[in-house]
């Protein structure tokens, strides 16, 4: 029997009936077939994969081509989940018209079903050409890493009365521009459920708390593959990344004492 691709009616119909909404970070084809086998719900093909997978310090360096050559990875090793492709830095930003175009890129080149964008109300001109053209929209409020130096750091957003109010208004105002779906990263619980309940679309936390309508974590943080990044918000469900070194490490003694190959790896 076909696999059934989540469609954003079906990740509505989670949130209507109070079922949290999985979504893990994941760039390739390996990965997202690991995350099909799982039953996760969604994948964001972030624009994270300039720290995890390109190695730089931030997001900025990520392009419109870079989301793309992976998002279609994505999208041939899953055929389950709902993919959203991130919209990089500099492929929005400029004008409208770049947004709507960029984003259609995504969804024409790369297969993905929505994209993310990151900011608040001042999007909303934008966000609604987007939908209007049938490009389901994902928006993102809080710590936003492509506003990195702005922010002068990864910090918690949203601290303090008039934080608090601007990130609300700017959650209703992108909600008013037509998104299906909020992601809040790094602000405080208590404001994370307060946005929540103001609206009548699921929001999906990162370092925001319990009460969001589901979780999205990167997929290399939560498997344990990195432990020198090991921020507050993510738990780690396994350690990879020792598991990985030491079966590096027999291998190369192995290599070094001519274990392997063995008769039973030759031809």
């Amino acid at each position: 029997m076909a696999v059934k691709r989540k469609t954003i009616r079906d990740v509505l119909d989670l949130y209507r009936a109070q079922t949290p909404i999985s979504m893990v970070t994941a760039y390739d084809y390996t990965c997202a077939r690991l995350v099909e086998r799982a039953g996760i719900d969604t994948i964001l093909v972030g624009d994270s994969l300039g720290n995890v997978i390109q190695g730089h310090d931030t997001t900025l360096p990520v392009t419109i081509e870079d989301i793309i050559y992976h998002t279609r990875a994505v999208m041939r090793g899953n055929q389950s989940a709902h993919v959203i492709a991130d919209m990089p830095f500099m492929s929005y930003q400029a004008s409208d018209d770049d947004g709507v175009k960029n984003a259609g890129r995504l969804l024409k080149e790369g297969g993905a079903q929505s994209v993310k964008v990151e900011g608040g109300a001042a999007l909303g001109p934008m966000i609604e050409r987007m939908t209007g053209a049938g490009i389901p929209v994902v928006g993102h409020l809080g710590l936003t890493p492509q506003s990195i130096h702005a922010f002068g750091g990864y910090r918690v957003q949203g601290r303090g009365e008039a934080a608090a109010t601007r990130l609300i208004e700017d959650a209703r105002a992108l909600q008013d521009a037509g998104i299906f779906m909020l992601v809040l990263e790094m602000v405080p619980a208590a404001l994370a459920q307060t946005v929540t309940e103001a609206l009548q679309i699921p929001t999906i936390g990162i370092g925001a708390g319990n009460a969001t309508s589901g979780q999205v974590l990167v997929l290399y943080d939560l498997l344990g593959m990195n432990n020198d990044f090991r921020p507050k918000f993510v738990k780690q469900y396994a350690n990879l990344e020792s598991d990985i070194v030491a079966a590096l490490e027999r291998y190369r003694d192995e290599v070094r004492a001519r274990v392997f190959p063995g008769e039973e790896h030759a031809f």
